[in-house]
């Protein structure tokens, strides 16, 4: 018999290695640094074990191209206990083979980069809005997640968020807290309190929204529109897609447009760096689809913020049956995670993997990690749907802020936070004055 080919159990954490585990959670008091603890000493594949919760999980480009490309028909997105299904029903995030497929071609249409560029003006606009209440100080958690929302409402389902964005604010949060890893991990059928009327309240905005597009028609080339006009698309479908858009998409670009504020504000000389070219390429117009081409320092920021601190830092699968991934043995429905965030750190691949530096995405002299080493974004055919807007909104929406204000990082301690994205907590205070 050819042992070499038989797959080995999943490693996990033996004594010592979990005293050191317990011991970087306690100095941290992040399970990110639990996680890079286990991958510097049992390697790309190793086992959780909690009560109730093995995962296993992967990193790296191999186990990456395995999950997301060769082998992603090996897995399945949809875990029916989980919190993210029973929220977001049948949206695309959680759909499998053909009707994921199905939604997908409805819905990538408005979020083609063509289509993106006509937004242009809208983001800078409601940059404007959202900046012109600031006086002195501001909570860049609270203010881009404001931007966030009232971006995606407009562009997305054509829609002026302003007048609901007190009273939706709750219910959006609340929802965003649902799909947060919390003790439901590891007991799924754990009574979740205090998240009925918030989630009615916020399904019955979107039923509304629903309605009203139907009365006028169930026109519009948006995604509201789009999906009002397709067939075999009843209001719970809609509902499902819609509130996936919203959770998915304002959340991971509240988390990107904070974490870039962050990090400039702990390197004041990049933010002074990037502060000139932004006045060299826009002098005092605002920015158009034209500059985006322009501003390759803020380009490389964006890129950088997205490796140090991905929004979506997990993908979560489930095994459809016994796998072998890398040497080994995954069994059947087992949940299989794929760490970004760890992959994105990962010494053999990047220099100075946890040091904020920009120019490592210069073209010319910048690092060249193995393909699949790099996915903020995803990879394979099912990347991420909003990849290109998510690019293009934080280049006009950051190019903006910089133009217009002079930001300083107030003394705080900020961590980044496993919620449903990894978020700076538990905020980003700053100074702000206007140029």
């Amino acid at each position: 018999m050819n042992h070499s080919n038989i797959p080995k159990p999943l490693p996990f954490a033996d004594g010592s290695t979990g005293l050191k585990v317990l011991r970087s959670l306690a100095q941290a008091r992040s399970p990110l640094a639990a996680l890079q603890t286990m991958h510097q000493t049992m390697g790309d594949v190793f086992q959780i074990t909690l009560p109730q919760f093995n995962p296993a999980v992967l990193v790296g480009p191999e186990n990456n191209r395995h999950v997301l490309v060769s082998g992603r028909a090996d897995f399945l997105w949809r875990t029916e206990t989980d919190p993210v299904t029973r929220l977001l029903r049948h949206g695309l995030l959680v759909e499998d083979g053909t009707e994921h497929d199905r939604l997908r071609r409805v819905m990538e249409p408005p979020l083609y980069r063509r289509e993106l560029l006509g937004h242009v003006e809208k983001f800078w606009q409601h940059t404007d809005r959202v900046t012109a209440t600031w006086r002195g100080r501001a909570d860049m958690l609270v203010e881009m997640r404001k931007l966030a929302l009232l971006i995606l409402m407009d562009t997305l389902f054509g829609v002026d968020f302003q007048p609901d964005l007190d009273r939706m604010w709750r219910p959006i949060l609340k929802a965003i807290q649902y799909i947060s890893p919390g003790l439901w991990i590891l007991w799924p059928k754990l009574p979740r309190f205090g998240y009925h009327h918030p989630l009615a309240q916020l399904d019955a905005y979107l039923y509304d929204l629903i309605a009203r597009r139907r009365v006028a028609g169930g026109s519009g080339d948006d995604l509201l529109g789009r999906l009002a006009a397709a067939p075999g698309f009843d209001d719970h479908l809609i509902r499902d897609q819609l509130l996936t858009m919203l959770i998915a998409g304002h959340d991971t670009s509240t988390a990107l447009l904070a974490w870039v504020l962050v990090l400039l504000g702990q390197h004041p000389a990049i933010l002074a760096q990037v502060q000139a070219e932004v006045d060299k390429v826009l002098g005092t117009r605002p920015p158009t689809a034209d500059h985006l081409a322009e501003l390759p320092l803020l380009d490389q920021i964006i890129k950088e913020t997205l490796r140090l601190y991905p929004p979506i830092h997990l993908g979560n699968r489930k095994a459809k049956e016994e796998l072998n991934v890398g040497g080994y043995r995954i069994p059947q429905n087992t949940r299989v995670m794929l760490s970004i965030y760890l992959s994105h750190r990962h010494p053999a691949h990047w220099t100075a993997p946890d040091r904020f530096c920009p120019h490592r995405f210069d073209r010319e002299t910048g690092d060249k990690p193995p393909p699949l080493t790099y996915i903020p974004f995803g990879g394979g055919p099912r990347n991420c749907i909003g990849a290109a807007f998510a690019q293009v909104e934080a280049k006009i929406v950051l190019a903006r802020l910089l133009q217009t204000h002079r930001f300083t990082l107030e003394k705080q301690r900020i961590t980044a936070h496993m919620g449903a994205t990894l978020e700076p907590h538990p905020g980003v205070w700053m100074g702000v004055e206007r140029r």
